[in-house]
């Protein structure tokens, strides 16, 4: 049982400290989350774009030489 009680007492400590470090965080506003996630989108699709162009090169040269 005093196992348990333990148990319970560290998850409630390591809550309060979870709860402490949240107030600390600097929180983007909307505009700044909005633009950062423009910026991931733009960048995946064109690294897509450049994947998907080297995967049609290299699919056709592999043609070429085997067939």
């Amino acid at each position: 049982m005093d196992k348990i009680k333990a148990v319970i007492f560290q998850v409630k400590q390591f809550l309060r400290e979870v709860k402490s470090e949240l107030k600390k965080v600097t929180w983007p506003t909307t505009k700044a989350a909005m633009a950062s996630t423009s910026v991931v989108i733009v960048v995946v699709i064109i690294v897509s774009l450049f994947l998907g162009l080297v995967d049609m090169g290299l699919t056709r040269l592999v043609r070429l030489v085997l067939g």
